[in-house]
């Protein structure tokens, strides 16, 4: 009996053991099985981190090949990969366009970093500019052109800047500005820079050309009547006093040849003086005024001159708290032209109207209107209202409006006009 059970106990302790042993072999194998697994997987992404440790997108990992679980990890890395290299691609195409974009504008600019001066760009408009080669520092331009390096490096221009510099045996006017940004860690200055004697002396020689043929065609038409008339009452005097006993001197005709002389003189001497006027304006004396002040002032001086031609006048104001900031006397004036301007397209009309009015606009600027429903502006004219001494009226200066125009500028605002023949004009002022 006892033998039994020791040979009972001996074969559990047999089995038992067996199967300690058999489950210590699935353990192992499948721990081993799981650290192959894992690192396999370190061993993948440790190489994709390599990679874009050092921006290497161009790697492929193997899809058709390996365990299932490998190849499906493979095509996440290869598809990370593929975008980013899209993406790049998309920013080096972007990058070109705007370095070709700003490689043909005609304005200089340079970006460089503020501590250390290198170059992050600079395009051929700059360097033309500047009459300087390529360069990678802006010591360069220290070493070799100390007053340029400090009036275009050193010197801040937060806002548009108009200046000389020095270059060569010549000088010419740039407009600059600069401003600074941060990338990271790093400022960099931006400076932008454009040569505009070319753009000024273009501008100024077409002034000239309008003004010259202008005038020119004022000053003959006063001349040449004049020199004809006086050549005529010579001649008549000259063959008085030739023969006295022939050809009797007409006293009336010399004293209507003389006055005509005359007029056409001081019709010379008014376009001087005209032109006088439009030059003389320069500089403001600059108040806040209400612009319901202003229209009272208006509506007392030429509400009863409209009134009497039969015209029907409104002034209106969209609220009564707008204020502006202006010469008052030259705004009156510039009102006062339109308006007169208005009385003169109305006079024909049965129903004829205008209207003053002030307003917002969205982008809270004040603007004015003068509305007329007079015979409107020719269109083949419409260019050329602001052009001095041009006008359709047979007594007209042509002043007017080139005043009204160069007052608004004055007061860094604009003078615009919308008109339809037989409809009526409308002239806004925007503040």
């Amino acid at each position: 009996m006892v033998a039994f059970l020791a040979a009972l106990l001996y074969s559990i302790y047999i089995k038992n053991t067996v199967i300690t042993i058999l489950i210590s072999f699935i353990i192992l194998y499948l721990t081993y099985n799981l650290y192959s697994f894992v690192k396999r997987r370190f061993v993948a992404m440790d190489d994709f981190f390599e990679a874009v440790k050092y921006r290497d997108f161009s790697r492929w990992f193997p899809e058709d090949r390996g365990p299932k679980d490998m190849r499906f990890l493979y095509t996440g890395f290869n598809e990370i990969n593929r975008t980013i290299k899209e993406i790049n691609s998309q920013n080096e195409a972007q990058y070109v366009y705007l370095q070709k974009i700003l490689e043909m504008v005609d304005i200089g600019i340079i970006a460089y970093n503020l501590d250390n001066g290198d170059v992050l760009w600079s395009n051929d408009s700059f360097r033309e500019t500047l009459d300087v080669p390529s360069f990678k520092n802006i010591r360069f331009i220290e070493n070799r052109k100390s007053e340029l390096y400090t009036t275009i490096f050193e010197t801040y221009h937060r806002e548009p800047n108009s200046i000389s510099i020095a270059l060569q045996n010549e000088k010419i006017k740039v407009l600059i500005s600069d401003t600074i940004f941060q990338v990271h860690e790093d400022a960099f200055k931006l400076i932008v820079i454009q040569n505009i004697d070319d753009t000024l002396s273009k501008n100024e020689s077409e002034a000239w050309k309008k003004l010259l043929s202008v005038m020119t065609h004022e000053i003959m038409n006063s001349i040449a009547p004049i020199s004809s008339l006086a050549d005529t009452l010579q001649r008549n005097l000259q063959l008085a006093l030739d023969y006295p006993e022939k050809d009797e001197l007409e006293l009336e005709d010399l004293n209507s040849g003389i006055k005509t002389i005359k007029n056409r003189s001081e019709g010379l001497l008014k376009f001087a003086k005209t032109y006088r006027s439009l030059s003389k304006i320069t500089h403001l004396n600059l108040q806040k005024t209400k612009v319901s002040d202003l229209f009272k002032s208006i509506q007392l001086l030429m509400e009863p001159s409209i009134k009497a031609k039969n015209i029907a006048v409104d002034f209106n104001i969209i609220s009564p708290k707008l204020e502006l900031d202006i010469d008052a006397h030259l705004i009156e004036q510039v009102l006062i032209n339109l308006i007169l301007n208005a009385i003169d397209a109305c006079k024909e009309q049965a129903d004829a109207k205008i209207k003053i009015q002030a307003s917002l606009t969205p982008n809270r600027n004040i603007i004015i209107k003068v509305f007329d429903n007079g015979s409107g502006i020719p269109h083949d004219i419409m260019e050329s209202i602001f052009i001095p001494f041009f006008t359709s009226k047979a007594a007209g200066s042509g002043i007017g409006l080139s005043l009204c125009k160069q007052i608004m500028l004055l007061h860094k605002g604009k003078i615009l006009v919308n008109s339809k023949e037989g409809v009526g004009t409308v002239f806004s002022l925007v503040f």
